[in-house]
């Protein structure tokens, strides 16, 4: 699998000349330290690094953060994890411009986008002047790997944030005021990126790069992308290319272990469409990270929170909500692989995991996007767009029958009948089927709840967040439904808009 271990991850520094009071010219006529961006990107491997640099982007998101990982971001506002902290993400009311965590998420998202930006540029520049790529279709593939890595990051910004600037250029001076996007446009960029990405990337990469990213990874976050965009604007074309781009993933299925899709042993398997790849290269130093040497920063995950590991410095922990222990029925096999019943750990990632270094960053690969997630969404898509309730049905049934298939004789989670033809009815399973198959992963749980309310599918404020921090959960749903832009962006750039009531 590619663990961005065949070469040193970073992309070649652009190092700006510093001006000094005028003296002897030739004593300042000096070569830098370190190689000159024109000096560089003159190989294919050389490419090949910048590529992997935009992949190692993804760290800044997932690792220890040197003691302040910010999962409870994406984990906490849901209904299916809370905890007994008094974290902002997790009450709501104390949530505001200067929370760290915040910016770290933005700061990082946009990194990310700059390095997909710079990728896209320099793969354009060689490409024209030939010499450079030798491998057959690999200049497409890297353009394809940065435009899917863009799209991700674009789709996660507009759905926490709402509006943000869409860069698409390169940023080459400090001094740029891009105006922040309004109603669907971070998302629209990010369709855009999704399908160019699709039809640039292979179906597969060889076995010593699996975990790169494929067609079927941009086609299911392609969908996945059309689906909430259909959600919130009630678009049916939305929905009817959503599935178009679902029916273009091939050679994938559930792996009959459901529990596979945590263990640090069944890394990016068959239902796995993206998976962020966390390595140990040597000694994973979790102070450190990662931009500049593979081998003297932090390259795993972070898992602690949901294990109470040590390494949260008394910091409370995630557990699972009472509410999501209780939709499972008590025979379904996936609850323990889930949580506990009795205790509420969370068991995801942590049962089957493996560390590195000290023992702190995680070698288990957070997994982004699988098919299970893509089967709920085409269920979705063709509820909402007037599509066959019988195969909407079948595809929640595959996911129920993989969960109960896992013990011999099973019974649960019984089949719906295909003979439902309520839209309705089945649209409440698929969300109850989201909720158990997809609890604490991604942050999915609040991403749809929050859609599902725009869309004017279910009313976000009888939901109960299940806080059990002691704390009141004030949600208010017209500030909450958007986290509020970095204070420290606002005060930067005037031209990004704060969101309303923050």
């Amino acid at each position: 699998m590619m663990k961005y271990n065949k070469i040193k991850i970073g992309l070649g520094l652009i190092l700006v000349s510093l001006a000094y009071p005028a003296c002897d010219e030739k004593k300042l006529d000096l070569r830098p330290n370190f190689q000159l961006e024109d000096e560089y990107y003159r190989s294919e491997e050389e490419m090949e690094r910048a590529i992997y640099g935009v992949y190692a982007g993804l760290t800044d998101i997932y690792w220890f953060n040197v003691n302040n990982p910010i999962h409870g971001f994406w984990q906490l506002p849901g209904d299916d994890v809370t905890t007994k902290g008094n974290y902002s993400y997790e009450v709501f009311s104390t949530l505001n411009s200067n929370d760290a965590d915040l910016a770290t998420y933005y700061s990082a998202a946009y990194r990310l986008i700059n390095r997909a930006n710079v990728a896209l540029e320099k793969v354009e520049q060689v490409s024209a002047a030939g010499g450079v790529y030798t491998t057959p279709n690999l200049a497409r593939y890297h353009q394809g790997e940065a435009l899917f890595l863009r799209g991700l990051m674009n789709f996660n910004l507009w759905n926490y944030f709402g509006t943000a600037p869409v860069i698409t250029k390169r940023t080459t001076t400090a001094d740029i005021t891009p105006a922040g996007s309004t109603g669907t446009q971070l998302l629209d960029q990010a369709i855009l990126d999704l399908q160019a990405a699709a039809d640039l990337l292979p179906v597969s990469w060889a076995a010593t790069d699996r975990g790169r990213a494929t067609s079927n990874s941009a086609n299911g976050l392609l969908g996945k992308a059309l689906v909430f965009r259909g959600t919130v604007t009630k678009s049916s074309a939305d929905y009817t290319a959503a599935i178009n781009a679902f029916n273009k993933i091939a050679g994938v299925s559930l792996m009959p272990d459901f529990g596979d899709n945590f263990s640090v042993r069944a890394e990016n398997n068959s239902e796995s469409l993206f998976e962020h790849q966390a390595f140990n290269p040597g000694f994973d130093n979790v102070w450190l990270p990662n931009d500049f040497n593979n081998t003297d920063g932090s390259t795993t995950a972070y898992h602690g929170w949901f294990e109470n590991h040590w390494s949260l410095f008394g910091k409370e922990d995630f557990f699972a909500t009472k509410k999501l222990i209780n939709a499972f029925d008590p025979a379904d096999p996936r609850l323990p692989l889930t949580a506990d019943p009795k205790t509420q750990d969370i068991k995801k990632y942590v049962l089957r995991d493996e560390k590195a270094g000290v023992g702190v960053g995680s070698l288990n690969n957070p997994r982004i996007l699988r098919y299970a997630d893509v089967l709920l969404l085409k269920a979705e898509a063709l509820v909402q767009s007037s599509g066959s309730t019988t195969e909407a049905i079948d595809l929640i049934n595959q996911v129920r029958t993989r969960a109960r298939n896992m013990v011999a004789g099973g019974t649960a989670p019984a089949n719906y009948s295909t003979a439902e033809t309520n839209r309705a009815t089945i649209m409440n399973w698929i969300m109850n089927e989201r909720f158990l198959e997809l609890a604490a992963e991604e942050g999915g749980r609040y991403l749809d709840l929050k859609r599902w309310h725009v869309g004017g599918l279910m009313d976000i404020t009888t939901v109960d967040f299940s806080s059990e921090s002691g704390i009141p959960l004030r949600f208010d749903v017209n500030k909450n439904l958007l986290y509020p832009i970095p204070l420290g962006e606002i005060d930067l750039n005037p031209d990004v808009q704060q969101n309303p009531n923050y």
